[in-house]
């Protein structure tokens, strides 16, 4: 079982990739995510482009307004468990590593500028043991009416 920490780096990744999707960070993401899952083995990486698209296709298949609302939270959900599961079977210092990794991928979507915003700092906490020592910052907004 994850600590929050852990979580919420696992819920802001799930949100970068549903934010920048149809952006111009978009391939930028799509990259990072599928290296971060394929761990080095290209035939997992492209297994998970090919997720990606399927997920952009989904989002850009459900359009505006309530339908497309509900279809980018079942699509952050379903990244955040993804990422979840990859960080429980990671070793601790991998694990670190990856949560850095989530870290660049938010902030390469928030430089997107999309509709929907998902910030999370991470710089005061440590990682140990499966804790998290220290505090970190999250921040969710949603600007649909824009």
């Amino acid at each position: 079982m994850l600590v929050e920490g852990l979580v919420a780096a696992a819920a802001a990744g799930g949100g970068a990739i549903v934010q920048a999707a149809g952006t111009d960070a978009w391939n930028g993401v799509r990259g990072a995510v599928a290296r971060l899952f394929g761990r080095g083995e290209a035939g997992r990486e492209q297994v998970e482009l090919e997720r990606l698209d399927q997920t952009l296709a989904v989002l850009e298949a459900a359009g505006d307004g309530e339908e497309a609302q509900r279809v980018q939270i079942a699509q952050v959900s379903r990244w955040q468990t993804r990422l979840e599961t990859l960080l429980e079977e990671l070793p601790e210092a991998e694990r670190q590593l990856v949560v850095a990794e989530l870290q660049a991928l938010v902030a390469q979507a928030d430089a997107a500028g999309p509709a929907q915003t998902v910030h999370n700092d991470f710089s005061s906490a440590t990682f140990t043991n499966s804790q998290v020592l220290g505090s970190g910052n999250m921040t969710v907004t949603n600007n649909y009416d824009k």
